[in-house]
């Protein structure tokens, strides 16, 4: 059965902006959260959002990054995360083409 995100996170109101992506129990840090871009080279920007990659917010100090993983980006933890925390990535002006190789 699919599911658009791991059991383990949930979408709900951020105070960073709009809606973001929360940890509903710990996460240990190096933890690969999925898939949150797939490339296409006919779509905006190259890549097809997941609702992973669309409900993700910015942080200069972030607990997750991006990395590559072929044609899929992938988002991994880089801290042990707690229940109740937003999950972030540092945004490149959207450029996920620039993530961790």
């Amino acid at each position: 059965m699919y599911r658009p995100l791991p059991t383990y996170l949930t979408i709900k109101p951020s105070s960073v902006e709009g809606l973001g992506l929360f940890a509903t129990r710990p996460i240990e840090k190096s933890t690969n959260l999925g898939i949150s871009h797939v490339f296409d080279k006919f779509w905006e920007n190259g890549y097809i959002r997941t609702p992973l990659g669309g409900f993700i917010n910015h942080n200069p100090t972030p607990n997750c990054e991006l990395f590559k993983e072929g044609r899929y980006l992938s988002i991994i933890t880089l801290t042990y995360i707690t229940e109740n925390t937003e999950l972030t990535l540092k945004y490149r002006m959207y450029n996920p083409s620039s993530p961790r190789v």
